[in-house]
């Protein structure tokens, strides 16, 4: 007889989902953007949501709609070729060459650096990445206790420790949202430029990846059948995705109220830092502290693992501890680039990967609408790449940028692109993409 998820069950697995995508651009992203937003928070903070929370979900729901076993599975319906790429290039950006660097290093800048002489923060955040890296690998060892540390410790731990700080920052706000002042990037297209900053909490690129964690979660729980296994992942995903708007809304609303009382921030960090300090005092540093490493632990052990799972499927001569060792080192050594790097250097891979792999997820969705032919899969991806690829362009730092070869695609994106400007140059693209494989599938069928 077919085992069936209690209620616990799912609020324990969205909580787990919840924790695996909530680190650290979770947190300061969104505070970042309302300082920048102002009174347009709304608008920003609508925007952010769309590709925050509504972007994963739908990646939930494609994985657990289509019945995949993973992003590669997912990917194959392009071609096996182009799947075996687009996995390796986005687990090593969710993995070891951005999400998890960026997870130390945030942890270290907000709990740790403040309080160190500058010229001892190089040694402080090697040693620092050193022994996040090792707790992450050392959790991570065993899949199958993902579901107790991150659901039922690691996750209710963070969730109580930052809303002491909301409830502070609501109880008595630091200014009102109507006079805070709006930074020129959102003065026109408030909520396109909070649609795009949605990108850098790189969860839609998370919930591909993360998707076949909660799937061999549920089979743990002794669900087998694929139909179950796809409605419990998208019961469990709603969960997660709730608490994670409500959270990203009400952080967002305290960086625009923040204006009354502190000046504009360079990043989020150091804003949360200061609200910290504001309410609690000396105290203040401490609970902070301990909602980011928290915070950013948990998603570091969630990435370790899907990482590890996914390349034990592509490269199986290798075990599941060769690659969580070989991620966790990797990953330990970019951790000293610096934040400010990471994120300079992370914008134009995720221009790039985002389209793509929002096209993937929508396709997935409504693939029941062309019997998922390989057709429109291959050309809206192909359409969708050559877009991706002068988008990314236009992101990049400015030795890149200012290149001839780049200059040139770049201005073929801003007379030939609408929505380029604002980054979302794809989406004309990828719709012609569409339409060009409908028709070669409907042109295919007359043919016999």
């Amino acid at each position: 007889m077919e085992k069936k998820l209690t209620f616990t069950d799912y609020l324990t697995i969205g909580s787990m989902l919840f924790g695996l995508f909530f680190g650290a651009g979770n947190l300061i992203f969104p505070v970042h953007m309302g300082q920048m937003a102002g009174e347009n928070v709304f608008w920003a903070n609508l925007g952010f949501l769309i590709t925050g929370i509504g972007l994963p979900f739908l990646g939930v729901i494609a994985i657990g709609s289509s019945q995949s076993q993973g992003l590669f599975d997912l990917a194959s319906r392009v071609n096996r070729q182009y799947a075996f790429i687009f996995t390796i290039l986005l687990y090593l950006v969710i993995g070891p060459f951005f999400a998890l660097p960026r997870l130390a290093t945030t942890s270290f800048e907000i709990a740790f650096a403040p309080y160190l002489p500058k010229e001892q923060q190089t040694l402080g955040l090697a040693l620092f990445s050193a022994l996040f890296f090792f707790t992450a690998w050392f959790l991570a060892k065993k899949p199958s206790k993902l579901f107790d540390y991150i659901g039922r410790y690691l996750n209710p731990f963070f969730l109580c420790l930052l809303s002491i700080l909301m409830a502070l920052a609501f109880i008595r706000p630091m200014g009102q949202i109507s006079a805070a002042p709006v930074q020129y990037a959102y003065q026109d297209f408030p909520f396109f430029t909070g649609f795009t900053e949605g990108y850098n909490t790189l969860d839609a690129l998370a919930s591909l990846a993360f998707g076949i964690i909660i799937v061999k979660t549920i089979q743990t729980r002794g669900v087998t059948k694929p139909a179950t296994i796809a409605m419990d992942t998208i019961k469990s995903g709603a969960i997660s995705i709730v608490l994670m708007g409500i959270i990203y809304t009400l952080l967002a609303y305290m960086g625009s109220m923040s204006l009354g009382t502190l000046e504009l921030s360079e990043n989020g960090g150091i804003a949360l830092a200061q609200m910290a300090q504001y309410y609690l005092g000396s105290y203040g540093s401490i609970v902070l502290a301990l909602v980011v490493i928290s915070a950013c632990l948990k998603t570091a052990i969630g990435l370790t693992s899907a990482f590890s799972e996914t390349f034990t499927e592509l490269f199986p001569s290798r075990s599941y501890l060769f690659f969580a060792s070989a991620v966790s080192m990797m990953a330990g050594v970019f951790a000293n680039v610096g934040l400010t790097k990471i994120i300079e250097f992370s914008i134009p891979v995720l221009m790039f990967l985002y389209p793509l792999a929002m096209t993937l997820i929508i396709l997935a969705i409504i693939g029941p609408i062309f019997k998922h032919d390989p057709k429109v899969y291959q050309m809206t991806t192909l359409f969708t790449l050559i877009a991706s690829v002068i988008d990314g362009l236009n992101a990049s730092p400015a030795f890149i940028r200012q290149t001839a070869f780049a200059q040139f695609f770049i201005g073929l994106g801003e007379a030939t692109l609408p929505l380029f400007g604002i980054g979302m140059g794809w989406v004309l693209p990828a719709l012609i993409g569409f339409a060009g494989g409908i028709i070669w599938r409907f042109s295919t069928q007359k043919s016999y």
